[in-house]
Parts: structure tokens; C-alpha cells; sequence
């Protein structure tokens, strides 16, 4: 399905295809608070997160993923009220971003619990520890 181009789209929409993208935004409109107040907690909570030292580099993220959160949130509203095809569409494209960021962040934490995970089981298994235990336990003083 091709996006519409302002080339080949009517200025004015049809009656019929504002009802159809009201009826069609009544999901996402009826949560648009929600959005609106997920975005503003991920947007606070990637300000804290900027106030440490190691949180400042991704902090960029969830600030981010909640403004795309509350763009959707906004843009559904003009939607739902008006049948505005075009505050649907920015939503919707708004939504497909954030889902998209939050899979592929699920993705990199899935990479790097398998590969903590092979640290810390598979090597050692294997013979291989980044602890030296033998060193420490030799070196430890005894006293009776």
C-alpha cells in the first residue's frame, strides 16, 4: 500500500472517508491519554537517566520513545475529532516508530543476556574464567 502523495490526494476529504478514519482511530483515540502519559514518564524518566554518568549515553532513547509516544497520542486526537486522514497516518507512523525502536531494543537485551549468559557459564565449563580463583584462594592467609 503506497502512502498518498499531495500530488494525487483531494484538498478537501470526502464525507465518507472522514467517518471511516474516525471509526478507525476509535482504539487508538480512546487510549490517547495513556499515550500521552507513558510518553511524559519515559520522557522523565530519560532525564533522569541523563543525570548519571553512564545513563547520559543512552538517555537519548526513551526521551525519544516518549515524545514519539506523545506525538501519537496528540495526532490521534485530531483524528478521532475531525477525521483528519493525514493526523491518522502521522499516529500511525509515529507508532510503527516506536514499536520498531523497542524491537530491535529487545533484541540487542535478548544478544546480551545470551552472551552474559555464556560468560558466565559456558567458559568456565570450558576451562576459561576471567576470575582467577586458583590465585585467589592460594593467596588467601590462613590463621588458626
Amino acid at each position: 500500500m503506497a502512502y498518498p502523495t499531495p500530488n494525487n490526494v483531494p484538498l478537501v476529504p470526502a464525507p465518507q472517508d472522514t467517518r471511516m478514519v474516525q471509526e478507525l482511530s476509535v482504539p487508538i483515540y480512546q487510549a490517547r491519554g495513556w499515550l500521552k502519559f507513558l510518553g511524559v514518564l519515559s520522557i522523565i524518566g530519560g532525564v533522569g537517566q541523563a543525570l548519571t554518568i553512564v545513563g547520559i549515553l543512552v538517555a537519548w532513547l526513551p526521551i525519544w520513545m516518549g515524545v514519539l509516544m506523545f506525538q501519537a497520542g496528540s495526532s490521534i486526537d485530531s483524528a478521532g475529532q475531525f477525521g483528519d486522514k493525514f493526523a491518522f497516518l502521522r499516529s500511525l507512523g509515529s507508532l510503527k516508530t516506536y514499536f520498531v525502536l523497542q524491537g530491535v531494543l529487545t533484541l540487542i537485551g535478548i544478544i546480551l543476556a545470551v552472551t552474559m549468559l555464556c560468560i558466565m557459564f559456558v567458559l568456565p565449563l570450558l576451562g576459561f574464567t576471567l576470575i582467577p580463583w586458583q590465585q585467589i584462594i592460594n593467596n588467601i592467609p590462613f590463621s588458626y
